[in-house]
């Protein structure tokens, strides 16, 4: 018998590089609010009843079981189905999932299972900044290929075989095949792009009234509300006023964190109060408390310098140092004062990434009418 060998040759035509999802950002965003949501309601809800324990006797079943189901079932989905609404599904199981899992990172970073663990509450805030920083590379508007273009067409014509186009999504589709048309020089793809075209053309009457899902609602919603509500004089009076109460909060707490420092008695009391609650071991520990007064009353007077500046209609200025401020808060500081105040730390969290959205609208809509040279605000 003759042996014939068959050698296989690398196609040099294939390309398998990576493509992004055309809804990638709703998914990771859908990822990051359930992640968020599962963390916060999971320590509310322990923390309103108790730490009850599911099971008798020796049988506990941990919140962290519950969360690899969720995470279990997200990675199910997909592979199960193609529809669209699989994937939101499957961002939301992921999201509850992790904030389950890494909510219980305390038990399996200490020898004794310690839920409580300092350290635990600062992983978990980082591991959710870097779910943003992913959310933040995923956002970036990226100069699309004829190849990303022919895939998130074929994405949308999930809508086509769902019979439910609708005249806004009939129109983007047609706009990307004719820029394919135009613009590629693979005759392949060029034939594709026409054959889709000419489908669309054939079903055209099939085209349905929008219905927009609920987040397109909820973004509509917000458009509405921004247009009538959110004009530049009340904009720029909420950065002031929250500006103003951050800095007082953060001057004030921490002048008298810091005065407390050189009250002997008080000093003992908050030190031992450390101890008992394995927040300081050695003078590391002590260091980082420091840092933290020092940081946090940095930040405050950031804040006031903020206000000052939009005060004197420096707005240019006033709101690169507000954002400065609370990126620093958010990215850094956060980070210590989540080991010494662990879940407490969430509402003042909260409250520095609204007055960081409200100081990145502000620069996005309307510094675009202040004089660059002069930095001056003006009611035009």
């Amino acid at each position: 018998m003759t042996e014939i060998k068959v050698q296989l040759h690398k196609n040099p035509l294939k390309n398998r590089s990576a493509v992004q999802r055309t809804n990638s950002r709703t998914y990771i965003l859908i990822t990051l609010l359930s992640f968020a949501f599962s963390v916060t309601a999971t320590r509310v809800f322990l923390n309103l009843t108790g730490f009850p324990q599911i099971g008798g006797g020796n049988l506990h079943i941990a919140h962290v079981l519950w969360g690899g189901l969720f995470l279990f079932a997200a990675s199910l989905i997909p592979l199960i189905f193609v529809n669209q609404w699989a994937l939101e599904l499957s961002s939301f199981a992921a999201g509850i999932g992790v904030g389950l899992f890494i909510d219980e990172v305390g038990k399996f970073i200490t020898a004794n299972n310690d839920y409580f663990f300092p350290s635990a509450a600062p992983i978990i805030y980082a591991f959710f900044l870097l779910t943003v920083l992913v959310f933040i590379q995923v956002k970036r508007q990226r100069k699309p290929s004829a190849r990303s273009q022919m895939y998130s067409i074929l994405e949308k014509f999930a809508e086509v075989l769902d019979r439910d186009l609708s005249q806004r999504e009939y129109e983007d589709i047609t706009t990307q095949l004719d820029e394919i048309i135009e613009s590629s020089a693979e005759p392949q793809l060029i034939s594709l792009a026409q054959s889709l075209r000419a489908y669309l053309a054939d079903h055209k009457n099939q085209i349905v009234p929008d219905d927009p899902g609920l987040l397109e609602r909820c973004v509509a919603a917000f458009e509405r509300f921004r247009t009538r509500w959110l004009t530049r004089d009340r904009v720029r009076l909420i950065l002031i006023i929250g500006l103003l109460l951050w800095a007082a909060w953060g001057l004030t707490s921490q002048t008298i964190m810091f005065i407390s420092t050189h009250n002997p008695q008080a000093y003992k009391v908050m030190v031992e109060d450390f101890i008992e609650n394995k927040l300081i071991v050695n003078e590391t520990g002590m260091s980082w408390f420091a840092a933290q007064i020092l940081l946090e009353g940095s930040m405050g007077a950031g804040a006031l310098a903020a206000v000052l500046f939009f005060l004197f209609k420096k707005d240019t200025i006033a709101t690169w140092i507000g954002l400065m401020d609370m990126i620093i808060m958010l990215a850094v500081v956060n980070l210590i004062t989540f080991y010494f105040d662990q879940f407490s730390t969430i509402a003042f969290a909260v409250y520095e990434f609204i007055m960081l959205v409200f100081l990145l609208f502000y620069k996005r809509n309307y510094l675009s009418t202040i004089n660059p040279q002069l930095n001056i605000y003006s009611k035009d």
